[in-house]
């Protein structure tokens, strides 16, 4: 049995009154992730921000690496 499979036959067997305390929990859970996500993009922004050296490609070189050209792009 899968941890998920486990954790659904415990809240099978709460009564409805722990559920509104589980919910509580698990949302608390799901915020989190969200939190450290957007942590984890602020960060590499100002990161990119802070870098005064950056590589830059041309729209060329890009299709070339790409293995594409400008006609690839054409309907």
């Amino acid at each position: 049995m899968s941890e998920r499979e486990m954790a659904k036959q415990i809240i099978d067997q709460l009564p409805d009154y722990k559920i509104s305390k589980l919910l509580y929990i698990l949302k608390g859970i799901q915020l989190d992730d969200e939190i450290e996500d957007d942590i984890f993009c602020e960060n590499l922004a100002k990161q990119y921000l802070e870098d005064t050296e950056h590589d830059t490609v041309s729209f060329e070189e890009a299709l070339k690496e790409a293995g594409l050209s400008v006609d690839d792009l054409q309907d």
